[in-house]
C-alpha cells in the first residue's frame, strides 16, 4: 500500500517547484524583453536623430564668419568628420561608461542638463498623472454604475472629446482663454522672494495651466478603460451572490465591483505613466515648462545630436521601466495570470 501512495506524493510537489520555476521564467523574460528593448532605444536614437533635416555645425556658426577651415575644425572636434559607424561605435562605448556626451549647445554634459531638467518635468508629470487617474477612475465608475443615464452620455461624451483633442492646441487655447489670469509660461516669475512658501506657490500658479491641459488629455483614457471594465463586472456571478446575501448596492461596488475592475487599470496607469513622460514635450514646449519636453524641443532646433540622444534614453526608458513594472506588478495582482 506504501508503495502504490508513494508516487502521489511525488507529483503534488512537483506542481509547486513548476510555480517557482515559472515566476522566474516570467520575471527573465520580461526583464530580457526590456533590456533588449533599451538596446533597440538606443541605435534608434542614434540612426534616427541623424535622419532629420540640419547641420549642428551650420546651426552653431549661423551669423558668424567662419572659414571652411574653421567649420572642419569644428566638426573634427565634435567627431562629425568620422564615418557614422565610427561615430555609432565610440557613442555605444561612452554610453557603456556612463557618459552621455557633451551638448552642442549648451556645452556641458548631457547627463548634468538632464538632472537639471527632469525635477519640473516629474512635477508636472507626477500632479498630473495623480488627478487624472483620480478623476478617471471616479467618473468611469459613476458612469458604469449609472449606465445610459444622462451623467454616463454627457461625461463619455465629453472624455471622447477632450481625448481626441491635439495638446498643443488645447494648451493655446488655454492661454488665449485665460489670458491674464494664469502665467503664460516658466517655473517661477524672477522677482518671487526665495523663501519656500513663496516659491512653492509661484509655481503652483504656473503649473495650473499646463497641469489642466496634460489632465484633459489624459484622464479621459482612464474614465473610459474603467467604464468599460466595470461594465463587463456589472453581470458577474459573484456580483449576484453579493446582492443575494443581501449587501447594499454602494457595498457590492466598492467591495466586490471595482477592485476586479480596477486590474486592467492598473496597469494602464503604470503604461501611460512613461508616455505621459513623453508626451509632456508638447505641453512644456506650449507653456515654456523648463523640463525635459522643452529641453528636447531645443535640442532639435540645433539638431543637437548628444542631447537628443540622452533625453530621447530617458523619455523612451521610461516607456520600457513602466511597461516591465506594469508587467510584473499584473502577475501579483491577477492570480489568473500567475496560473497561465
Amino acid at each position: 500500500m506504501s508503495d502504490l501512495l508513494a508516487p502521489i506524493g511525488d507529483p503534488l510537489a512537483a506542481p509547486e517547484s513548476r510555480g517557482g520555476g515559472g515566476a522566474l521564467r516570467y520575471v527573465l523574460n520580461k526583464v530580457g524583453g526590456a533590456l533588449l528593448s533599451l538596446g533597440l532605444i538606443v541605435v534608434l536614437g542614434f540612426l534616427l536623430f541623424r535622419a532629420i533635416p540640419g547641420d549642428p555645425v551650420q546651426t552653431m556658426t549661423r551669423g558668424r564668419p567662419v572659414s571652411a577651415q574653421q567649420i572642419a575644425e569644428l566638426e573634427a572636434s565634435l567627431g562629425l568628420d568620422r564615418p557614422l559607424l565610427e561615430q555609432f561605435v565610440r557613442y555605444l562605448g561612452d554610453l557603456l561608461h556612463g557618459d552621455l556626451g557633451l551638448s552642442y549647445t549648451f556645452r556641458v554634459p548631457v547627463a548634468q542638463k538632464i538632472l537639471e531638467r527632469i525635477g519640473p518635468t516629474l512635477l508636472l508629470v507626477g500632479v498630473g498623472t495623480l488627478i487624472a487617474v483620480a478623476l478617471g477612475l471616479w467618473l468611469g465608475v459613476r458612469s458604469a454604475w449609472r449606465r445610459n443615464s444622462r451623467f454616463d452620455k454627457v461625461s463619455t461624451g465629453v472624455a471622447l472629446t477632450l481625448w481626441s483633442v491635439p495638446t498643443f492646441w488645447l494648451g493655446l487655447l488655454l492661454l488665449s482663454a485665460t489670458s491674464g489670469l494664469f502665467p503664460s509660461g516658466g517655473l517661477t516669475y524672477p522677482d518671487t522672494p526665495p523663501d519656500f512658501l513663496s516659491q512653492a506657490l509661484d509655481i503652483a500658479h504656473h503649473m495650473v495651466l499646463p497641469t489642466i491641459t496634460l489632465v484633459a488629455v489624459v484622464y479621459a483614457q482612464y474614465q473610459l478603460v474603467m467604464r468599460s471594465s466595470l461594465v463587463e463586472e456589472m453581470n458577474a456571478d459573484h456580483l449576484t451572490t453579493a446582492r443575494a446575501k443581501g449587501l447594499r448596492d454602494d457595498q457590492v461596488r466598492r467591495h466586490h465591483a471595482v477592485p476586479n475592475a480596477l486590474l486592467p487599470t492598473v496597469t494602464l496607469v503604470f503604461l501611460h505613466l512613461g508616455l505621459v513622460v513623453s508626451g509632456a514635450i508638447t505641453v512644456e514646449t506650449v507653456f515654456s515648462w523648463p523640463g525635459l519636453g522643452l529641453l528636447t524641443y531645443e535640442a532639435l532646433l540645433a539638431p543637437d545630436y548628444p542631447l537628443l540622444q540622452g533625453t530621447f534614453i530617458v523619455l523612451a526608458g521610461a516607456v520600457v521601466l513602466m511597461n516591465l513594472i506594469a508587467d510584473l506588478l499584473y502577475r501579483v495582482i491577477d492570480p489568473r495570470v500567475r496560473a497561465a
